[in-house]
Protein backbone atom coordinates (compact mmCIF):
# COMPACT_ATOMS: atom_id res chain seq x y z
CA UNK A 1 0.00 0.00 0.00
CA UNK A 2 3.01 2.27 0.96
CA UNK A 3 4.24 1.37 -2.62
CA UNK A 4 0.80 2.39 -4.30
CA UNK A 5 1.06 5.97 -2.58
CA UNK A 6 4.45 6.73 -3.30
CA UNK A 7 3.96 5.83 -6.89
CA UNK A 8 0.59 8.04 -7.04
CA UNK A 9 2.92 10.73 -5.37
CA UNK A 10 5.60 10.30 -7.81
CA UNK A 11 2.57 10.41 -10.79
CA UNK A 12 1.01 13.67 -9.25
CA UNK A 13 4.41 15.88 -8.86
CA UNK A 14 5.44 14.83 -12.28
CA UNK A 15 2.36 15.61 -13.32
CA UNK A 16 2.24 18.98 -11.49
CA UNK A 17 5.48 20.02 -13.11
CA UNK A 18 4.63 18.98 -16.78
CA UNK A 19 1.13 21.11 -16.01
CA UNK A 20 3.39 24.19 -14.61
CA UNK A 21 6.06 23.75 -17.62
CA UNK A 22 3.63 24.13 -20.38
CA UNK A 23 1.62 27.17 -19.24
CA UNK A 24 4.75 28.92 -18.11
CA UNK A 25 6.26 28.55 -22.01
CA UNK A 26 2.54 29.27 -23.31
CA UNK A 27 2.29 32.27 -21.50
CA UNK A 28 6.16 33.41 -22.10
CA UNK A 29 4.89 33.18 -25.69
CA UNK A 30 1.17 34.88 -25.47
CA UNK A 31 2.95 37.47 -23.82
CA UNK A 32 4.75 38.56 -27.31
CA UNK A 33 2.57 41.53 -28.05
CA UNK A 34 2.94 40.33 -31.78
CA UNK A 35 1.86 36.80 -31.15
CA UNK A 36 -0.53 35.11 -33.76
CA UNK A 37 -3.13 32.84 -31.71
CA UNK A 38 -4.23 31.76 -35.30
CA UNK A 39 -1.09 30.51 -36.76
CA UNK A 40 1.15 27.44 -34.87
CA UNK A 41 4.77 28.45 -34.11
CA UNK A 42 7.08 25.76 -34.93
CA UNK A 43 10.46 25.18 -33.38
CA UNK A 44 13.38 26.12 -35.72
CA UNK A 45 16.58 25.78 -35.62
CA UNK A 46 18.69 28.95 -36.50
CA UNK A 47 21.61 28.65 -39.29
CA UNK A 48 24.72 30.61 -39.82
CA UNK A 49 23.89 31.97 -43.18
CA UNK A 50 19.88 33.09 -41.99
CA UNK A 51 19.53 37.03 -42.12
CA UNK A 52 17.91 37.83 -39.07
CA UNK A 53 15.20 40.36 -38.71
CA UNK A 54 13.24 42.41 -35.78
CA UNK A 55 9.86 41.43 -35.72
CA UNK A 56 8.97 44.97 -33.70
CA UNK A 57 11.26 47.05 -35.81
CA UNK A 58 9.59 45.99 -38.78
CA UNK A 59 6.06 46.35 -37.47
CA UNK A 60 7.32 50.42 -37.34
CA UNK A 61 8.30 50.00 -40.26
CA UNK A 62 4.97 48.86 -41.77
CA UNK A 63 3.71 51.67 -39.96
CA UNK A 64 5.83 53.99 -41.42
CA UNK A 65 4.43 52.42 -44.79
CA UNK A 66 0.70 53.03 -44.55
CA UNK A 67 1.84 56.55 -43.57
CA UNK A 68 4.26 57.59 -45.88
CA UNK A 69 2.03 56.13 -48.13
CA UNK A 70 -0.93 58.02 -47.06
CA UNK A 71 0.89 61.40 -47.12
CA UNK A 72 2.35 61.15 -50.69
CA UNK A 73 -0.99 59.53 -51.81
CA UNK A 74 -3.08 62.24 -50.72
CA UNK A 75 -0.71 65.27 -51.45
CA UNK A 76 -0.08 63.56 -55.19
CA UNK A 77 -4.02 63.67 -55.82
CA UNK A 78 -3.68 67.67 -55.77
CA UNK A 79 -1.69 67.43 -58.96
CA UNK A 80 -3.17 64.65 -60.63
CA UNK A 81 -4.01 64.67 -64.08
CA UNK A 82 -2.94 68.70 -64.23
CA UNK A 83 -0.46 68.46 -66.77
CA UNK A 84 -0.27 64.99 -69.38
CA UNK A 85 1.40 66.87 -72.54
CA UNK A 86 -0.05 68.14 -75.27
CA UNK A 87 1.40 65.85 -77.71
CA UNK A 88 4.34 68.95 -79.30
CA UNK A 89 7.10 70.93 -78.70
CA UNK A 90 6.82 71.38 -75.01
CA UNK A 91 5.80 74.75 -73.97
CA UNK A 92 6.35 77.19 -70.94
CA UNK A 93 3.38 75.86 -68.68
CA UNK A 94 3.24 72.29 -70.32
CA UNK A 95 4.62 70.86 -66.89
CA UNK A 96 5.02 71.82 -63.31
CA UNK A 97 8.37 72.76 -62.26
CA UNK A 98 10.24 72.83 -58.84
CA UNK A 99 9.37 76.91 -58.86
CA UNK A 100 5.31 75.66 -58.72
CA UNK A 101 5.48 73.94 -55.46
CA UNK A 102 3.60 76.15 -53.12
CA UNK A 103 1.88 78.39 -55.72
CA UNK A 104 -1.85 77.80 -56.68
CA UNK A 105 -2.77 74.63 -58.39
CA UNK A 106 -3.96 74.14 -61.73
CA UNK A 107 -7.06 72.31 -62.69
CA UNK A 108 -6.98 68.86 -64.01
CA UNK A 109 -7.92 67.40 -67.74
CA UNK A 110 -11.20 66.48 -65.87
CA UNK A 111 -12.28 69.74 -62.92
CA UNK A 112 -13.62 71.33 -66.23
CA UNK A 113 -11.60 74.89 -64.84
CA UNK A 114 -11.70 73.93 -61.43
CA UNK A 115 -8.20 73.35 -59.22
CA UNK A 116 -8.08 70.61 -56.25
CA UNK A 117 -10.46 70.91 -53.53
CA UNK A 118 -7.59 68.90 -51.21
CA UNK A 119 -5.28 71.80 -51.10
CA UNK A 120 -5.29 75.31 -52.93
CA UNK A 121 -1.56 75.47 -53.39
CA UNK A 122 0.57 72.52 -54.55
CA UNK A 123 1.61 71.30 -50.78
CA UNK A 124 1.78 68.62 -48.69
CA UNK A 125 -2.02 67.14 -47.56
CA UNK A 126 -1.89 65.99 -43.79
CA UNK A 127 -4.20 64.52 -41.32
CA UNK A 128 -3.74 65.78 -37.70
CA UNK A 129 -4.30 63.77 -34.66
CA UNK A 130 -7.84 63.82 -34.17
CA UNK A 131 -8.56 63.27 -37.94
CA UNK A 132 -8.82 60.04 -40.16
CA UNK A 133 -6.74 59.12 -43.15
CA UNK A 134 -9.36 57.89 -45.88
CA UNK A 135 -8.83 55.51 -48.26
CA UNK A 136 -7.89 55.53 -52.02
CA UNK A 137 -7.23 53.05 -54.81
CA UNK A 138 -3.56 53.77 -54.05
CA UNK A 139 -4.24 52.07 -50.56
CA UNK A 140 -7.28 50.15 -50.87
CA UNK A 141 -6.65 47.13 -52.68
CA UNK A 142 -3.48 46.79 -51.28
CA UNK A 143 -5.90 47.11 -47.64
CA UNK A 144 -7.73 44.42 -49.34
CA UNK A 145 -5.20 41.50 -50.23
CA UNK A 146 -3.70 42.57 -47.08
CA UNK A 147 -7.27 41.35 -45.02
CA UNK A 148 -7.70 38.19 -47.41
CA UNK A 149 -4.70 36.45 -47.01
CA UNK A 150 -4.87 37.14 -42.93
CA UNK A 151 -8.67 35.78 -43.22
CA UNK A 152 -8.04 33.02 -45.30
CA UNK A 153 -4.76 31.76 -43.65
CA UNK A 154 -2.84 32.01 -46.76
CA UNK A 155 0.03 32.86 -48.35
CA UNK A 156 -1.14 32.91 -52.05
CA UNK A 157 -4.60 33.97 -52.86
CA UNK A 158 -6.33 31.69 -55.80
CA UNK A 159 -8.26 33.20 -58.68
CA UNK A 160 -11.40 32.33 -57.21
CA UNK A 161 -10.42 34.10 -53.77
CA UNK A 162 -9.32 37.46 -56.01
CA UNK A 163 -12.65 37.74 -57.57
CA UNK A 164 -14.63 36.93 -54.05
CA UNK A 165 -12.55 39.84 -52.63
CA UNK A 166 -13.47 41.98 -55.06
CA UNK A 167 -16.96 41.38 -54.97
CA UNK A 168 -17.47 41.35 -51.46
CA UNK A 169 -15.50 44.66 -50.99
CA UNK A 170 -15.71 46.85 -53.72
CA UNK A 171 -18.94 48.83 -54.77
CA UNK A 172 -20.45 47.63 -57.84
CA UNK A 173 -21.44 50.58 -59.00
CA UNK A 174 -19.69 54.30 -59.19
CA UNK A 175 -18.40 55.85 -57.38
CA UNK A 176 -16.20 52.91 -56.30
CA UNK A 177 -12.79 54.42 -57.30
CA UNK A 178 -12.37 52.44 -59.95
CA UNK A 179 -10.46 53.47 -63.21
CA UNK A 180 -9.49 51.33 -66.00
CA UNK A 181 -7.95 47.92 -65.90
CA UNK A 182 -9.34 47.70 -62.37
CA UNK A 183 -12.66 48.80 -63.45
CA UNK A 184 -12.61 45.95 -66.80
CA UNK A 185 -11.69 43.71 -64.03
CA UNK A 186 -14.15 43.86 -62.00
CA UNK A 187 -17.12 44.14 -64.77
CA UNK A 188 -15.90 40.61 -65.83
CA UNK A 189 -15.18 38.78 -62.09
CA UNK A 190 -19.31 40.58 -62.41
CA UNK A 191 -20.01 38.20 -65.43
CA UNK A 192 -17.83 35.14 -63.85
CA UNK A 193 -14.65 35.54 -65.46
CA UNK A 194 -11.78 34.51 -62.86
CA UNK A 195 -8.38 36.31 -62.59
CA UNK A 196 -5.87 35.86 -64.67
CA UNK A 197 -8.62 35.66 -68.03
CA UNK A 198 -9.41 39.66 -66.71
CA UNK A 199 -6.08 40.78 -68.00
CA UNK A 200 -6.08 38.68 -71.09
CA UNK A 201 -6.09 41.00 -74.06
CA UNK A 202 -7.88 38.26 -76.29
CA UNK A 203 -11.05 39.29 -73.56
CA UNK A 204 -10.51 42.74 -72.76
CA UNK A 205 -11.51 43.93 -76.57
CA UNK A 206 -13.30 47.57 -76.03
CA UNK A 207 -15.33 49.35 -79.27
CA UNK A 208 -12.78 52.42 -77.71
CA UNK A 209 -9.01 50.44 -77.00
CA UNK A 210 -8.46 46.51 -76.12
CA UNK A 211 -4.53 47.80 -73.98
CA UNK A 212 -6.48 47.75 -70.24
CA UNK A 213 -3.74 45.48 -69.98
CA UNK A 214 -1.21 48.31 -70.34
CA UNK A 215 -2.86 50.53 -67.54
CA UNK A 216 -0.97 51.49 -64.51
CA UNK A 217 -3.83 49.75 -62.17
CA UNK A 218 -1.27 46.72 -61.15
CA UNK A 219 1.06 48.51 -59.80
CA UNK A 220 -0.64 50.49 -56.77
CA UNK A 221 -2.26 47.07 -55.94
CA UNK A 222 0.53 44.34 -55.31
CA UNK A 223 3.63 46.57 -54.17
CA UNK A 224 2.78 45.48 -50.83
CA UNK A 225 3.45 41.65 -51.12
CA UNK A 226 6.89 42.61 -51.09
CA UNK A 227 6.85 43.29 -47.93
CA UNK A 228 5.55 39.64 -47.09
CA UNK A 229 8.22 38.15 -48.31
CA UNK A 230 11.59 40.64 -46.80
CA UNK A 231 15.06 39.91 -48.75
CA UNK A 232 13.34 37.09 -50.62
CA UNK A 233 12.19 38.95 -54.33
CA UNK A 234 11.51 35.24 -55.86
CA UNK A 235 8.99 34.38 -53.60
CA UNK A 236 7.46 37.79 -53.47
CA UNK A 237 7.38 37.69 -57.37
CA UNK A 238 5.46 34.17 -56.78
CA UNK A 239 2.53 35.86 -53.79
CA UNK A 240 2.17 38.83 -56.46
CA UNK A 241 1.87 36.85 -59.52
CA UNK A 242 -1.85 36.79 -59.62
CA UNK A 243 -3.07 39.60 -58.09
CA UNK A 244 -0.70 41.22 -60.82
CA UNK A 245 -2.03 39.14 -63.50
CA UNK A 246 -5.56 40.44 -62.33
CA UNK A 247 -5.15 43.41 -64.76
CA UNK A 248 -1.93 43.66 -66.11
CA UNK A 249 0.42 41.86 -68.89
CA UNK A 250 3.42 42.06 -70.69
CA UNK A 251 5.10 45.93 -69.92
CA UNK A 252 2.67 46.78 -67.37
CA UNK A 253 2.88 43.26 -65.55
CA UNK A 254 6.98 43.69 -65.32
CA UNK A 255 6.91 47.13 -64.32
CA UNK A 256 4.63 45.98 -61.08
CA UNK A 257 6.89 43.17 -60.67
CA UNK A 258 9.60 45.99 -60.73
CA UNK A 259 8.08 47.88 -57.57
CA UNK A 260 7.31 44.42 -55.76
CA UNK A 261 11.33 43.96 -55.99
CA UNK A 262 11.96 47.15 -54.40
CA UNK A 263 9.53 46.91 -51.71
CA UNK A 264 11.08 43.15 -50.82
CA UNK A 265 14.52 44.46 -51.03
CA UNK A 266 14.18 47.49 -48.65
CA UNK A 267 14.69 44.87 -45.98
CA UNK A 268 17.96 43.43 -47.45
CA UNK A 269 19.53 46.55 -48.68
CA UNK A 270 23.05 47.49 -46.57
CA UNK A 271 22.25 49.67 -43.82
CA UNK A 272 26.02 51.52 -43.84
CA UNK A 273 24.61 52.54 -46.89
CA UNK A 274 23.62 56.29 -47.52
CA UNK A 275 19.59 56.29 -48.29
CA UNK A 276 20.67 57.73 -51.62
CA UNK A 277 22.85 54.32 -52.26
CA UNK A 278 20.26 52.28 -50.81
CA UNK A 279 18.31 53.70 -53.32
CA UNK A 280 20.98 53.07 -56.26
CA UNK A 281 21.93 49.51 -54.88
CA UNK A 282 17.82 48.40 -54.75
CA UNK A 283 16.67 49.91 -58.21
CA UNK A 284 20.03 48.32 -59.63
CA UNK A 285 18.85 45.18 -58.57
CA UNK A 286 15.40 45.24 -59.30
CA UNK A 287 16.27 46.36 -62.76
CA UNK A 288 17.07 42.59 -63.36
CA UNK A 289 12.69 41.52 -63.39
CA UNK A 290 12.31 43.41 -66.53
CA UNK A 291 13.06 41.92 -69.75
CA UNK A 292 16.06 43.09 -71.27
CA UNK A 293 13.63 43.93 -74.69
CA UNK A 294 11.05 45.47 -73.21
CA UNK A 295 10.11 49.33 -73.37
CA UNK A 296 9.82 49.49 -69.43
CA UNK A 297 13.81 48.34 -68.88
CA UNK A 298 14.74 50.94 -71.60
CA UNK A 299 12.61 53.92 -69.94
CA UNK A 300 14.78 52.82 -66.85
CA UNK A 301 17.92 52.87 -68.74
CA UNK A 302 16.85 56.28 -70.38
CA UNK A 303 15.74 58.11 -67.09
CA UNK A 304 19.09 57.08 -65.17
CA UNK A 305 20.76 57.97 -68.27
CA UNK A 306 19.78 61.44 -67.77
CA UNK A 307 20.52 61.30 -64.03
CA UNK A 308 24.00 60.46 -64.26
CA UNK A 309 24.30 62.98 -67.38
CA UNK A 310 23.73 65.57 -64.48
CA UNK A 311 20.21 66.56 -66.11
CA UNK A 312 17.97 68.44 -63.78
CA UNK A 313 14.56 66.43 -63.08
CA UNK A 314 12.64 69.09 -64.46
CA UNK A 315 14.77 68.29 -67.78
CA UNK A 316 14.84 64.68 -67.34
CA UNK A 317 10.92 64.71 -66.91
CA UNK A 318 10.46 66.62 -70.20
CA UNK A 319 13.59 63.98 -72.51
CA UNK A 320 10.47 61.28 -71.01
CA UNK A 321 7.54 63.03 -72.15
CA UNK A 322 9.33 63.95 -75.81
CA UNK A 323 10.97 60.19 -76.05
CA UNK A 324 8.31 58.21 -75.22
CA UNK A 325 4.51 60.05 -75.62
CA UNK A 326 5.93 62.32 -79.20
CA UNK A 327 8.59 60.62 -80.42
CA UNK A 328 7.33 57.06 -79.34
CA UNK A 329 10.46 55.68 -79.21
CA UNK A 330 11.85 51.76 -77.74
CA UNK A 331 8.46 50.28 -78.77
CA UNK A 332 6.26 52.56 -76.83
CA UNK A 333 3.38 53.27 -78.69
CA UNK A 334 0.49 54.07 -76.46
CA UNK A 335 0.12 57.59 -78.29
CA UNK A 336 -0.48 56.13 -81.62
CA UNK A 337 -3.48 54.32 -80.05
CA UNK A 338 -5.05 57.49 -79.73
CA UNK A 339 -6.49 56.95 -76.05
CA UNK A 340 -7.93 59.53 -73.81
CA UNK A 341 -5.32 62.35 -72.46
CA UNK A 342 -2.48 60.22 -74.70
CA UNK A 343 -2.92 57.30 -71.78
CA UNK A 344 -1.69 59.40 -69.19
CA UNK A 345 -2.54 56.66 -66.89
CA UNK A 346 -0.68 53.84 -68.98
CA UNK A 347 2.05 51.88 -67.17
CA UNK A 348 4.75 52.96 -69.31
CA UNK A 349 4.91 56.59 -69.31
CA UNK A 350 4.02 56.36 -65.37
CA UNK A 351 6.85 54.52 -64.88
CA UNK A 352 9.46 56.89 -66.37
CA UNK A 353 8.22 59.38 -64.36
CA UNK A 354 8.50 57.58 -61.46
CA UNK A 355 12.41 56.76 -62.15
CA UNK A 356 12.16 60.59 -62.14
CA UNK A 357 11.18 60.68 -58.85
CA UNK A 358 13.10 57.91 -57.41
CA UNK A 359 16.67 59.10 -58.65
CA UNK A 360 16.71 62.64 -58.11
CA UNK A 361 14.78 61.81 -54.84
CA UNK A 362 17.97 60.68 -53.78
CA UNK A 363 16.19 58.43 -50.54
CA UNK A 364 14.99 61.36 -49.49
CA UNK A 365 11.23 61.32 -48.23
CA UNK A 366 10.00 65.02 -49.08
CA UNK A 367 12.09 65.45 -51.93
CA UNK A 368 10.74 62.44 -53.56
CA UNK A 369 7.18 63.10 -52.72
CA UNK A 370 7.99 66.88 -54.30
CA UNK A 371 9.23 65.72 -57.46
CA UNK A 372 6.76 63.03 -58.16
CA UNK A 373 3.66 65.09 -57.64
CA UNK A 374 5.26 67.74 -59.47
CA UNK A 375 6.50 65.14 -62.35
CA UNK A 376 2.84 65.27 -64.06
CA UNK A 377 0.25 62.47 -65.38
CA UNK A 378 -0.80 60.43 -63.03
CA UNK A 379 1.04 61.66 -60.11
CA UNK A 380 -1.10 60.45 -57.21
CA UNK A 381 0.55 56.55 -57.96
CA UNK A 382 4.42 57.30 -58.33
CA UNK A 383 4.41 59.24 -55.34
CA UNK A 384 2.10 57.07 -52.91
CA UNK A 385 4.55 53.93 -54.30
CA UNK A 386 7.71 55.74 -53.11
CA UNK A 387 6.16 57.18 -50.33
CA UNK A 388 5.47 54.13 -49.10
CA UNK A 389 8.81 52.39 -49.80
CA UNK A 390 10.44 55.40 -48.03
CA UNK A 391 7.93 55.76 -45.66
CA UNK A 392 8.97 51.72 -44.61
CA UNK A 393 12.52 52.16 -44.98
CA UNK A 394 12.44 55.66 -42.61
CA UNK A 395 9.66 54.24 -40.29
CA UNK A 396 7.07 55.69 -38.46
CA UNK A 397 9.50 58.21 -36.29
CA UNK A 398 11.28 58.57 -38.96
CA UNK A 399 8.92 59.68 -41.14
CA UNK A 400 7.36 61.77 -38.49
CA UNK A 401 10.93 63.58 -37.92
CA UNK A 402 11.35 64.36 -41.66
CA UNK A 403 8.37 66.51 -41.79
CA UNK A 404 8.88 67.93 -38.57
CA UNK A 405 5.10 66.88 -36.63
CA UNK A 406 2.93 63.66 -35.80
CA UNK A 407 -0.15 62.50 -37.97
CA UNK A 408 -3.25 60.79 -37.23
CA UNK A 409 -3.29 56.68 -37.12
CA UNK A 410 -6.13 56.36 -37.79
CA UNK A 411 -7.50 54.88 -41.63
CA UNK A 412 -11.16 54.66 -42.91
CA UNK A 413 -11.35 51.98 -45.75
CA UNK A 414 -14.79 52.03 -46.41
CA UNK A 415 -14.06 55.73 -47.54
CA UNK A 416 -13.59 53.84 -50.82
CA UNK A 417 -14.43 50.07 -50.29
CA UNK A 418 -17.07 48.25 -48.28
CA UNK A 419 -18.07 45.14 -45.47
CA UNK A 420 -14.73 45.38 -43.72
CA UNK A 421 -14.97 44.93 -39.68
CA UNK A 422 -15.85 47.76 -37.38
CA UNK A 423 -17.57 49.87 -40.10
CA UNK A 424 -14.23 50.13 -41.72
CA UNK A 425 -12.12 52.07 -39.60
CA UNK A 426 -8.81 50.76 -38.53
CA UNK A 427 -5.06 52.15 -37.42
CA UNK A 428 -1.57 51.99 -38.42
CA UNK A 429 -0.52 49.95 -35.72
CA UNK A 430 -3.34 47.05 -36.12
CA UNK A 431 -2.70 47.08 -39.82
CA UNK A 432 1.08 46.86 -39.33
CA UNK A 433 0.93 43.83 -37.01
CA UNK A 434 -1.47 41.90 -39.49
CA UNK A 435 1.42 42.41 -41.86
CA UNK A 436 3.66 41.07 -39.46
CA UNK A 437 1.40 38.31 -38.84
CA UNK A 438 1.24 37.33 -43.00
CA UNK A 439 4.96 37.20 -42.53
CA UNK A 440 5.37 34.94 -39.90
CA UNK A 441 3.31 32.66 -42.35
CA UNK A 442 5.57 33.30 -45.30
CA UNK A 443 8.44 32.94 -43.10
CA UNK A 444 7.71 29.39 -41.91
CA UNK A 445 5.61 28.15 -44.39
CA UNK A 446 7.46 29.47 -48.06
CA UNK A 447 10.78 30.51 -46.95
CA UNK A 448 11.52 27.74 -44.70
CA UNK A 449 12.92 29.52 -42.08
CA UNK A 450 11.53 30.54 -38.32
CA UNK A 451 10.16 32.48 -35.65
CA UNK A 452 11.64 32.98 -32.51
CA UNK A 453 9.01 34.63 -30.80
CA UNK A 454 11.20 34.89 -27.26
CA UNK A 455 13.75 36.81 -29.27
CA UNK A 456 11.01 38.75 -31.31
CA UNK A 457 12.81 37.81 -34.78
CA UNK A 458 12.35 36.06 -38.31
CA UNK A 459 15.38 33.58 -39.65
CA UNK A 460 15.02 33.78 -42.82
CA UNK A 461 17.59 31.16 -45.19
CA UNK A 462 19.06 32.82 -47.74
Amino acid sequence: MKNLLNKILIFTLAANLFSCGNPKKENKTISNPLYDSTLVYKDYTPKPADIQISRAAYAEKLYGFWLGQCIANWTGLVTEMDKVGNIGEIKTGDFYTREDWGTPDQPSIWSEGIPSDLSENIDFVFRGEDEVWGADDDTDIEYMYQHLLYTLKTSFLSGEQIKEGWLKHIKAEEENYLWVANQKALDMMKEGVVPPATSDPALTKDSIYDNYHEMIDAQLTTEIFGFYSPTRVDIALKMAELPIRTTARENAQWISEFYVSMYSLASAVPEDLSKKDQIMWMANRSREVLPKDSYASKMYDFVKSRYDAGDTWEEARDAVYQRYQVDQEDGYLITSKEIFCNGCFAAGINFAASMVSLFYGEGDLVETIKIGALSGWDSDNPTATWGGMLGFMYGKKGVEEAFGRTFSNKFNIHRTRENFPNNGLDTFENMATIGVYIVDRVVQEELNGGVDLEKDIWYIPQ
